[in-house]
């Protein structure tokens, strides 16, 4: 099963990452962030987070809210062919969407940190972590770089796991994104009282897509939650059936990295 293979990769990854920074560091490291707040990227001033987090306030106001992707490739896509480069996308995420998802996997995603790291020093948005959670590590690391949120998926988190990752995620005053996929992993989600709830419309086990899962599951998410749609966003129909549905929120990955011109697109499905 590919998801299963990308947590083993991941795992290695970590052994990889703690020889060159260990957990002690990195905890540190993390917690220092946290004291210090983030510098803006407009004018250098420190940005303390506000007690509801940056990444939830923005999806949270009226109207359809967008988390604008950056991502290099993907198991089901192979590589990306971005037709502009990060310093003109972040340009184009600044004057268009709400929030920034960056992948930061390495080895199914071609992601990296200083992707990141690259895109905090351009934007003032909130960025969301996009990566497979597993390790406390990876949170000091998530706060350490820049992000002002995580992602918990919760096919590859059992339910204590869940509950202590988002609540270390809480008191580093980082936002939390639970995705799911079916009925099962919404009940299992809704035990942490999460604020902001995905589905992903992408079968995690085979890649497959289809958008009415969103639609399919609607109805269990309760209306004080932030809810999102996650891949499989390509067109106007699209955009249009999940307006239909209900969600706050879309997060839209290849659509804008195969356009040359996300900032119109995501303009556009606004409206």
């Amino acid at each position: 099963m590919i998801l299963d293979k990308i947590v083993e990769d991941k795992k290695v990854r970590l052994v990889e990452h703690k020889s060159k920074i260990s957990e002690n560091d990195m905890r540190r490291l993390g917690e220092e962030a946290l004291k210090t707040g983030r510098i803006s990227a407009l004018n250098g001033e420190i940005i303390r987070e506000a007690e509801d987090d940056l990444f939830y306030k923005n999806l949270k106001k009226d109207g359809i809210s967008i988390i604008g992707e950056f991502k290099k490739a993907s198991p089901s896509l192979g590589k990306i062919e971005s037709k502009i480069d990060l310093l003109e996308r972040i340009d184009e995420y600044n004057a268009s969407v709400d929030a920034i998802s960056c992948l930061t996997e390495e080895d199914h995603f071609n992601g990296n940190i200083d992707y990141l790291k690259t895109i905090r020093e351009k934007s003032n948005l909130p960025i969301i972590r996009k990566d497979f959670m597993i390790d406390e590590y990876q949170f000091y690391e998530a706060k350490y770089i820049g992000a002002d949120a995580v992602l918990l998926i919760t096919a590859i988190l059992d339910d204590a796991m869940m509950k202590s990752f988002y609540e270390l995620a809480r008191e580093l005053k980082l936002g939390v994104l639970v995705e799911t996929h079916d009925e099962y992993e919404i009940e299992r989600a809704l035990k942490i009282d999460p604020r902001i709830i995905g589905v992903n419309n992408r079968n995690l086990k085979d890649f497959s897509i289809s958008l009415e899962n969103t639609g399919r599951l609607k109805k269990y998410i309760p209306e004080d939650k932030v809810f999102v749609a996650e891949s499989g966003i390509m067109t106007d129909d699209d955009v249009k059936y999940l307006k239909e549905v209900g969600v706050d929120a879309f997060l839209i990955g290849r659509a804008f990295m195969e356009s040359e011109n996300p900032r119109e697109l995501a303009k556009k499905w606004k409206s």
